[in-house]
């Protein structure tokens, strides 16, 4: 048994919960874009800061979310093991970016063209490595059902209807191949800071069938 558990058993259950919302890290798994489309997205948050007075947007830099989840520090190895034993089998996914779209009333991102590849990419690692991510019924990890580059969220009413008239009919075109992903933790309050990165090596497992005989 863990400190933390140890600990906890000598807490009363409000103090053990707010210990546990406390000492819990938040999580992202993450695609990020070349270096080049980098720095194109990210002139293209700054502008969209400037113009519409968004502040919020300071904090995100370009990526394509494929989870978050929160867990207890002690876990940490144990995901990273998972993450990397499935992201050995995955392929270099390729992404295509066109557009602009929006979630009303908060939300402005970048379209994402080929999104199976994302997709089956998330049900490969939530089908092997979500145990290790959930905590209890109430901290279940997120898996994204509608791969997206987001441009900035959390929008005032005011802010989303201007912009989204602006980036609507405005275009944009990128492409770039994912063949890592990146493993992304912060504490409450926190910056995100790289935990581990991971390469798609489209290794396949092998499967080892049993004998009908060895019983």
């Amino acid at each position: 048994m863990n400190q933390t558990m140890k600990l906890q058993e000598f807490l009363s259950d409000d103090t053990a919960k707010a210990m546990n919302h406390l000492l819990l890290n938040e999580y992202l798994l993450v695609l990020q874009p070349h270096e080049a489309l980098w720095d194109d997205i990210t002139s293209i948050k700054k502008k969209f800061e400037t113009d519409f007075r968004f502040e919020h947007i300071k904090v995100g830099l370009p990526h394509i979310t494929l989870a978050m989840f929160k867990q207890f520090p002690a876990a940490e190895s144990r995901i990273v093991q998972a993450l990397r034993n499935n992201a050995r089998t995955l392929s270099p996914l390729k992404i295509e970016l066109k557009g602009f779209g929006s979630f009303p009333s908060h939300t402005i991102f970048i379209n994402i063209v080929s999104k199976v590849p994302i997709m089956n990419a998330v049900k490969t690692l939530r089908q092997n490595a979500q145990t290790f991510m959930r905590i209890n019924k109430d901290n279940k990890p997120f898996f994204i059902t509608d791969p997206h580059l987001t441009i900035a969220r959390k929008l005032q009413p005011w802010q989303y209807e201007k912009s989204w008239l602006q980036y609507q009919q405005a275009d944009f075109h990128g492409r770039f191949i994912a063949d890592y992903a990146l493993l992304l933790k912060r504490n409450a309050g926190g910056n995100y800071k790289q935990v581990e990165k991971f390469m798609f090596e489209g290794i396949k497992e092998e499967v080892t069938q049993a004998s009908l005989f060895n019983l």
